[in-house]
């Protein structure tokens, strides 16, 4: 199969109901934040906004990045997605301000851990990443952003530079209200072990990712 596959599972343009619960400060290794915790009214997950300085409402510097226990916790490089979320909290703090919308129920693009890992045993026999969903009878990508636009309307943002390399999260937001004044790359060096994932989010998932083209040498 050679189509690309489009986001199923967003929903319409209308913002999603997330309340605001706590406010705590957060020291990490790559600068303070404020963890700013929110109950997604309509999906009921517990979500949280990481923020750094004085964010302002115009061209803020934004990261929405989808919850991966397995790169993010585990330091997995089948993916990307620790490397990135390390790239981004530094970029906010080197910027002054900043949010990372950190979305759980996101594992796997939505379908969840345990579902992530059976699509990775998959890949391991040869399927690439949209295949391994279909064979398991599940979305390409059941991913929703309603929540992260409401939070980044509950804290005032109404434009951001937003730092992924997936126009489909740009798209998600501008349905919801936000404005994106920019997209910012936010490339990782890839490495052999994920390369062929890379390679299919580009060629099947419209990412834009032309630092692929340098190390065509990787299997």
């Amino acid at each position: 199969m050679t189509e690309k596959i489009g986001v199923l599972g967003e929903k319409s343009a209308r913002r999603i109901g997330v309340e605001r619960v706590v406010n705590a400060p957060l020291p990490t290794v790559h600068g303070k934040f404020q963890a700013i915790g929110y109950v997604d009214h309509d999906r009921g997950d517990e979500q949280v906004a990481l923020v750094h300085g004085d964010i302002g409402a115009e061209r803020v510097l934004v990261r929405l990045h989808s919850e991966c226990l397995t790169g993010d916790a585990f330091g997995s490089q089948h993916c990307e997605c620790g490397d990135q979320l390390a790239a981004a909290l530094r970029a906010v703090v080197a910027e002054g301000s900043g949010v990372v919308v950190y979305l759980r129920g996101h594992e796997g693009r939505g379908i969840g851990l345990l579902a992530k890992l059976r699509a990775m045993a998959l890949q391991a026999e040869g399927l690439d990443t949209v295949e391994a969903n279909l064979a398991l009878g599940l979305p390409v990508d059941a991913r929703d952003y309603g929540a992260a636009a409401g939070m980044l309307h509950d804290l005032g943002v109404r434009s951001v530079r937003l730092m992924s390399n997936n126009p489909r999260k740009r798209e998600a937001l501008v349905r919801h209200g936000i404005e994106v004044s920019e997209q910012v790359p936010l490339l990782i060096p890839p490495c052999e072990s994920n390369i062929t994932y890379l390679r299919t989010k580009r060629e099947r998932l419209d990412h834009h990712l032309p630092h692929l083209d340098a190390v065509a040498h990787l299997s």
